[in-house]
């Protein structure tokens, strides 16, 4: 079991994240301190549990762009509300989050799925209106901190035994999907699904129905962390997470997750959120300009892709010469 662990791609991402922290620490004392260490996994909690949502979609062999427009959606109309209506419960408020997210992301589920568009141009399209629709409902003005009530900014900022609830919100998404992806029907359907659709068919298997709660799910937890990245923040405004969808595609690519769908594990793309969380926080302590930053993370997309794309090639058969031999 443990030989086997060490010759997966998970480990290998693990030793990659391990010695980033010591090249880091090397030069900047104390950045794999503890402290600093739960800073950095409560800086990543969004884009993990965007990454979770995404993995499902890439598994059924489908991509969902309109996460990050789905967010500030659901960001700001939670935000707006709160401005409004001060006196609604945050619960309230976190329950309409994850509920405008699912129809969200259940619109897109419909249209793949009863339409038959391809997912990247249904999710480009409705990254475009989601985006655009935020623009509309608040005029292109902020929700700003002062506006907001202070439990709407502190629920996700309150410590729980040493950690954010942030923090804990994002460990029980990644305990829950590492349970409902491996061990019920739904979870093995999407690998099934992405695998081979057309042999998923003849087990059984609705491959539009499974295409399309993926879609739901990712959009639900869009929209969750919609009110918490509004909430951590202080501020919601039209272009909140503009271009998050990229590094959500990218965590899941670097954690082995493969693009043509079936392949990759919950713990791959929890490492590959942590491994750009790393280097996201590590970059400006080392004076890194943010354009590197992209650069950086762009070739690690770039890397991660190769290295899926060999790791997965099998070696063909000769069928020609092995009917010389058998005749």
């Amino acid at each position: 079991m443990i030989l086997r662990f060490l010759k997966s791609r998970e480990a290998i991402l693990l030793g990659a994240v391990l010695a980033l922290l010591v090249i880091v620490e090397s030069r900047f004392s104390g950045f794999a301190a503890p402290g600093n260490l739960a800073a950095v996994f409560n800086d990543t909690s969004i884009l993990i549990i965007l990454a979770l949502g995404q993995t499902l979609v890439i598994l059924t062999r489908c991509i969902d762009l309109s996460v990050a427009s789905n967010l500030a959606l659901t960001g700001m109309v939670t935000a707006m509300l709160n401005a409004a209506f001060p006196g609604i419960p945050v619960v309230v408020l976190i329950a309409l989050a994850v509920g405008l997210g699912t129809l969200l992301g259940a619109f897109n589920g419909i249209l793949v799925w009863k339409l038959d568009i391809p997912p990247i141009v249904v999710t480009l399209g409705t990254l475009t209106i989601y985006r655009g629709t935020v623009f509309l409902l608040s005029d292109g003005s902020w929700v700003n901190s002062h506006e907001m009530s202070a439990a709407y900014k502190a629920f996700p900022r309150a410590v729980l035994f040493s950690l954010p609830v942030l923090s804990w919100i994002a460990l029980a998404v990644v305990a829950g999907f590492a349970v409902a992806v491996t061990r019920t029907p739904l979870g093995r359907a999407f690998y099934a699904v992405g695998g081979n659709p057309h042999a998923a068919v003849y087990t059984g298997i609705d491959v539009g129905r499974t295409r399309f709660a993926a879609f739901t799910i990712s959009g639900a937890l869009a929209g969750l962390c919609g009110y918490l990245w509004v909430s951590r923040y202080a501020v919601a405004y039209v272009d909140v997470a503009g271009g998050f969808e990229l590094d959500v595609v990218a965590a899941c690519v670097i954690g082995g997750i493969s693009i043509a769908g079936g392949m990759g594990t919950v713990g791959g793309a929890v490492l590959g959120a942590l491994f750009l969380g790393v280097i996201k926080n590590a970059l400006p302590v080392a004076g890194i300009s943010p354009f590197w930053q992209l650069a950086i993370s762009g070739a690690a997309i770039i890397i991660a892709v190769a290295f899926n794309a060999r790791s997965s090639r099998q070696p063909g058969h000769i069928i020609l010469k092995s009917a010389e031999r058998t005749a």
